[in-house]
């Protein structure tokens, strides 16, 4: 028998339904003080553990601005969300400790949405991330880079190790909410929950520490910080080349979900995304006049011809069930309106449902590409950028966040959940290791509230929610793995 073949533990009874209340800003002031100390400008990352070479460093890292927001903004201007009541009690009396560090969290996570850092820049939010970890008596390392962190929580020495994930980068947007902790940076806004994911685990990594020190953590937990999950080549593989994977025998990780209320945990076995690949063709020709294209190549007649057909003509090599969808989303050609242009380009990306499909697809894409402009005259030159594949769920892994899921938030907060034509990065970990990606309900009412846009914004509810889930995945999980 394998440890994947054991019996979870038994999902505690449920004893009261779900109640969520916000509590009063104003007790919190000394709280804020505390926070904003900590993120003081120019404080060095080495000043926090001089004694830990991993974490030293001679790069002041420019962490915060206090906790100073836009228009003059104070983070109390909004109220802290309490810790949920009414769920199952955590064991050790950890609701208690999750109840006191819950105001802090939740300052952290404005402060990273108000300082976001693009795919590959994320310096100052590993700095803070390795500071607070290091505040909670931990020792996070640095990824090779600097702008990743892993930290191991150490508990029984002969037991299995099971890794939690969070990405940690922003968007290329600019922030259009109207909220005190807005983006101070133009052009960068956490449109995807990444600020989340990263302060869920944050508070996790604080509950199993005392865990930890109590001697009640059945093996060791390794939490991920891992930058670059927007862009291509992917953060995931540097996290795996820089030995992320070692010894973990299961993966876990939550990823908001806008379309869920808070509460709820989406949960499927077998894909839940889609693959993602990026595509780029490029066009070339003599170029000319518009007054007598027979001469040349219309490379504008010839990009219309790729956007139009290619997508519908590539669906119909593959089965209908499979789920391909190709997508331009940016297109160019020219700069006058009497001028027959010598390039054109058109970028998009390939999303896929099915495995073997997104196999096949990039001799798919290229015989067609090929097909459409061959009767153009143009030269035709294709980049076919593999991305990610589908994330695929393990069955035991969904088994152990199905039972984590009810034993922190009671069987109510377990809901199916379909799959999506987003891509997401955690699918290399599980090319490796079996694991499980969850949806954590964020749902806020209103409009224009999906993720990648400008607007979007959490419930911040949430964040104790996602807390208990995987404080509950990382035990559940340590316990089978056994």
């Amino acid at each position: 028998m394998t440890a994947f073949d054991r019996d979870l533990p038994a999902v505690p009874q449920i004893l009261e339904p779900l109640s969520l209340g916000i509590r009063d800003a104003a007790r919190f002031d000394d709280h804020e003080n505390d926070v904003a100390q900590r993120h003081r400008r120019r404080s060095r990352l080495s000043a926090v553990l001089p004694e830990d070479p991993s974490l030293s460093s001679d790069r002041e890292f420019d962490v915060t601005s206090a906790l100073t927001l836009p228009n003059g903004g104070q983070l109390e201007s909004s109220p802290w969300p309490e810790a949920p009541s009414g769920f199952p009690p955590l064991p050790f009396g950890l609701d208690h400790l999750l109840a006191l560090r819950l105001p802090g969290l939740v300052a952290t996570r404005r402060h990273i949405h108000s300082h976001p850092e693009l795919s590959g820049e994320e310096f100052e939010t590993a700095a803070l991330i390795a500071r607070e970890l290091s505040l909670a008596g931990l020792n996070p390392r640095l990824l090779p880079k600097g702008n990743g962190v892993i930290c191991d929580i150490d508990g029984r020495p002969d037991g299995p190790v099971i890794a939690l994930r969070a990405d940690i980068d922003a968007l290329p947007l600019t922030d259009v909410k109207d909220v005190p902790y807005r983006s101070t940076k133009d052009g960068v806004c956490h449109a995807c929950g990444h600020d989340v994911h990263t302060t869920v685990m944050l508070g996790v990594g604080m509950l199993l520490a005392q865990l930890a020190d109590l001697g009640e953590l059945d093996g060791r937990v390794r939490l991920i910080f891992q930058p670059a999950e927007e862009i291509l080549p992917c953060g995931s593989l540097e996290v795996i080349e820089a030995g992320g994977l070692d010894d973990v025998v299961q993966i876990f990780a939550l990823h908001c979900d806008p379309n869920q209320p808070v509460g709820r945990i989406g949960l499927r076995v077998g894909p839940i995304t889609a693959a993602a690949d990026n595509v780029t063709v490029r066009l070339t020709g003599p170029g000319g006049h518009t007054a007598r294209p027979h001469l040349t190549v219309d490379l504008v007649d010839a990009l219309g011809r790729l956007v139009t057909e290619v997508p519908a003509l590539v669906s119909r090599r593959v089965p209908a069930n499979s789920g391909l969808l190709l997508v331009f989303g940016h297109a160019a050609a020219g700069t006058r309106y009497n001028v027959i242009p010598s390039e054109a380009s058109a970028s998009g990306t390939l999303r896929v449902m099915d495995r073997d499909t997104w196999e096949q697809a990039p001799k798919i894409v290229a015989q067609v590409v090929r097909d459409v402009i061959a009767p153009t005259g143009a030269t035709v030159d294709l980049e076919y950028l593999r991305g990610r594949p589908p994330v695929t769920n393990d069955a035991k892994a969904i088994q152990v966040l199905t039972a984590a899921t009810a034993a922190a938030l009671g069987p109510e907060g377990v809901a199916e959940t379909p799959q999506s034509m987003g891509g997401e990065d955690f699918s290399w970990y599980l090319e490796y290791v079996p694991g499980a990606l969850a949806r954590l309900g964020v749902g806020r009412s209103g409009p224009n509230v999906d993720l990648h846009r400008a607007s979007f914004d959490v419930d911040e509810r949430a964040i104790p929610v996602g807390i208990r889930v995987m404080v509950q995945t990382a035990l559940r999980a340590l316990a089978a793995a056994r």
